[in-house]
């Protein structure tokens, strides 16, 4: 997992948005403790106050609950809603925003659609992100 300093997006954002990734992956499974505040800080090098922002987004989604005492730890059905809301909204967008920008440096649909095919066959979903130690 890692963030980008110079993103316009923020870092907090970025962090729910990895843990969101590695959930989808099954990097962190449904029931099982998530990275912790610390943790998250100390290997990003970021505030503990924007890793648990970050953490916070997750828990008034859904996706992470807090259990006191213990570890935050992966809500049960997280997958499933991720995966919905991705399909629902999110990857329409993408495409969207890939169509628009190869129809602005004059990509041929083709092409377009052949670099997908490849990058589709080619690329290991588990490249996408990197894993984090989780706080057990």
């Amino acid at each position: 997992m890692h963030v980008d300093f110079s993103s316009m997006k923020p870092i907090y954002v970025q962090i729910a948005e990895a843990i969101e990734d590695d959930i989808l992956l099954g990097k962190l499974e449904e029931g099982e403790a998530a990275y912790s505040q610390l943790v998250l800080s100390r290997e990003l090098t970021v505030n503990p106050a924007t890793a648990a922002k970050g953490l916070r987004l997750l828990v008034e989604k859904g996706l992470l609950e807090k259990q006191r005492g213990l570890s935050m730890t992966v809500a049960e059905g997280a997958r499933e809603r991720l995966t919905t809301e991705k399909q629902q909204g999110g990857f329409s967008q993408m495409a969207e925003n890939l169509v628009r920008e190869a129809r602005k440096i004059g990509l041929p649909k083709e092409q377009v659609l052949s670099t997908i095919e490849t990058l589709f066959e080619t690329t290991d979903e588990t490249q996408s992100t990197e894993g984090s130690e989780r706080d057990d």
